[in-house]
């Protein structure tokens, strides 16, 4: 039975619960709040690896609904440019210093915020080399952090789509992406006991939060849509900066 008072405990169930939230609402967010905020306290080889096999079982669902609604047109070719990359940021991922890993995924969460809440727009229709090299970025990310979300994000939430359509393509997208990074992953050797410790303790909260985040979304905006995920990312990837552990910490 995990230790509820301990501080490292509630911060990664919290980061779990907000992460999950966000990622029922947005249909993307949860690692850039999850991984910043939890790297703080266990491993990011550990953290990494447990959001990756958490996210995949309890998104199954909202993934399937997703489905029958998404442009594929685009979602295909980001996820062939993502399923090329994946690897080569595991690879990062298992052989980087924590400490220089913590430092890397919070400047780079917040740098593709500053992009998104920037007003940079990408204008032309989703071409194909586009939609590769966006997946591709997006790809590599993921293999290094899971913090997959901001340049499909950005790309997607350029063109005239509702926010329902942009929603379902970032859900199939991630979908289809966690299998490379699931068999990267379990090449690299990221899939340990702790791993499956940590999940006991996450996931049950994780599952709640994703329920009541997707609950909302039909009752939401877009302009709503948009401000409650940039908001919660900017929170968690400035409070996670290593430079702020003494007083976090």
């Amino acid at each position: 039975m995990p230790d509820f008072s301990d501080p490292a405990v509630l911060t990664i169930l919290v980061a779990a619960m907000i992460g999950g939230a966000v990622r029922g609402f947005a249909g993307f967010g949860a690692a850039m709040i999850f991984m910043p905020v939890a790297s703080i306290v266990i491993d990011p080889k550990i953290a990494a690896a447990a959001f990756l096999v958490m996210d995949d079982v309890l998104t199954m669902p909202m993934a399937l609904r997703a489905a029958r609604i998404c442009d594929w047109r685009t979602v295909l070719p980001a996820f062939v440019g993502a399923l090329l990359t994946v690897p080569l940021g595991a690879l990062m991922l298992a052989n980087a210093d924590q400490l220089t890993m913590r430092w890397g995924i919070s400047i780079l969460v917040l740098a593709l915020l500053g992009l998104l809440i920037s007003g940079w727009r990408y204008k032309g229709a989703p071409t194909l080399p586009v939609s590769l090299g966006v997946g591709a970025t997006s790809g590599f990310l993921s293999g290094v952090s899971q913090v997959a979300g901001p340049p499909v994000v950005a790309f997607w939430m350029s063109g005239p789509q509702p926010a329902i359509i942009i929603r379902a393509n970032l859900i199939v997208y991630f979908a289809l992406a966690s299998f490379g990074a699931l068999a990267a992953y379990w090449w690299n050797g990221l899939f340990t006991l702790d791993v499956a410790k940590t999940l006991v303790i996450i996931m049950p909260v994780n599952a709640l939060a994703l329920y009541c985040g997707s609950h909302f979304f039909s009752r939401s905006s877009e302009r709503l849509f948009r401000l409650v995920a940039y908001g919660m990312v900017a929170i968690a990837a400035i409070g996670s900066l290593p430079v702020l552990d003494g007083v976090l910490r």
